[in-house]
């Protein structure tokens, strides 16, 4: 039998993803299950499994293509001898992410089968001194002309097909570049991470009143303490910041004031009771915000290490959808490269986001004695349909408490 795999749905309103990394090629012989290619989709790069063994007869894209949810990814030969040439009397082979089509042309594939079995190879002598030049074994292409005929195109693809990348290699952006009235400009395709997070802020921005309300807290003896017990979490394999405690005395605020932890969902404010904590990393790609669950019963070790975990799968591109799924309240930490104060916005389906500047030294008098003090700035921007301002000063002021004492 020969199919048509179609490119599924992976998860909740994916419309279309971008093809990071072809993990076959053409020709190759797979098994049920076998990861085929990597394919980037709502922030997250999620591996799309084979959904039956058999041979590569095509690959219907390149890396960095975009493909919409329903587009042929690759058409697979089972192996087996014989098609039916009635299709509404077959049923669709359902795939562990997607489902199977058998080919449209049944009789045009049967040929294509039959020659290729035949070991006769149908290709013009400009084809084979093309494959020749190319140092391209013509025998291992699959036609795709008529009765299996080699063409151009089945010569080139087999070139691309062989291109070895380095795992962490992603393909570049096609860059247009033109000139208008002024000079040169370059076009960059809107794409990929880029458009999902301009799609979630503008939906953001449509549907919260957005406030912003900042503060600064006096971390001077959180500081110390971080200092103190970094070396024990240091042997224990743990890199330790500020971040874990600030994540931790959140989640114990967020008890105090449940309008901050909840979401506006059409008539009703929805109190979340639990308290999953989203946090904002940087990679070359875009800002990606994995999510760290069920903060409120985890300690600090435990945080820290999970932390560092999801920065690491981010930065890698190995983050899955459910990673990215589950969020309550949002920290950015926009300070780590040199901000102070911001206006975050919120993460649809939450109700606040919490921005963290970079800490600094400041003079104060207590005692009437001057003591340098270490102060971090923050910045909470909060949904005013959800909540006043009076809730969120509250909720800030909370905050300040557990982390100066």
């Amino acid at each position: 039998m020969v199919y048509e795999f179609k490119f599924p749905d992976v998860g909740e309103g994916i419309q279309e993803g971008i093809l990071i990394k072809w993990l076959i090629k053409q020709g190759d012989k797979i098994k049920e299950h076998q990861d085929i290619a990597q394919i980037e989709t709502d922030k997250a790069v999620a591996d799309i499994p084979s959904p039956a063994t058999g041979k590569i007869l095509k690959l219907h894209f390149k890396e960095g293509d975009t493909v919409k949810v329903g587009n042929t990814i690759i058409t697979i030969d089972d192996g087996k001898k014989e098609l039916s040439t009635n299709l509404k009397d077959e049923k669709k082979s359902v795939a562990v992410v997607g489902e199977l089509e058998e080919a449209k042309e049944v009789s045009k594939i049967k040929s294509i089968q039959q020659t290729v079995k035949s070991g006769e190879i149908l290709a013009t002598p400009k084809v084979r001194n093309l494959a020749k030049k190319l140092n391209i074994d013509i025998n291992k292409i699959i036609g795709t002309g008529q009765e299996g005929r080699i063409l151009d195109e089945d010569v080139l693809n087999s070139v691309k097909a062989q291109e070895i990348k380095k795992p962490e290699q992603r393909p570049q952006l096609i860059v247009k570049k033109k000139y208008d009235m002024f000079g040169y400009i370059e076009h960059v395709p809107f794409k990929g991470i880029r458009k999902t997070i301009a799609n979630n802020m503008l939906k953001s921005l449509q549907n919260t009143a957005q406030v912003t309300s900042m503060d600064d807290i006096d971390i001077t003896n959180l500081w110390n303490l971080k200092e103190k017990e970094k070396l024990e979490f240091e042997k224990k394999g743990i890199k330790l910041t500020l971040l874990p405690y600030i994540i931790k005395a959140v989640a114990e605020a967020l008890k105090k004031h449940p309008y901050l932890n909840a979401a506006l969902y059409e008539d009703d404010i929805v109190l979340k009771k639990y308290y999953n904590i989203s946090i904002a990393i940087e990679t070359e790609e875009g800002l990606l915000v994995p999510v760290i669950k069920g903060v409120d019963q985890k300690d600090l070790q435990q945080i820290a290490k999970e932390l560092h975990d999801l920065a690491e799968k981010a930065k890698n591109r190995k983050l899955d959808l459910m990673d990215m799924k589950g969020g309550t309240f949002t920290i950015t930490n926009y300070g780590s490269i040199g901000g102070t104060y911001g206006t975050p916005i919120i993460n649809p389906g939450e109700s606040a986001i919490l921005g963290l500047g970079r800490a600094f030294d400041r003079l104060v008098l207590i005692n009437n004695k001057p003591e340098n003090r270490k102060i971090l700035p923050v910045s909470l921007t909060f949904d005013h349909q959800v909540l006043d301002g009076a809730e969120a000063a509250r909720f800030l002021q909370a905050l300040k408490v557990l982390l100066e004492k």
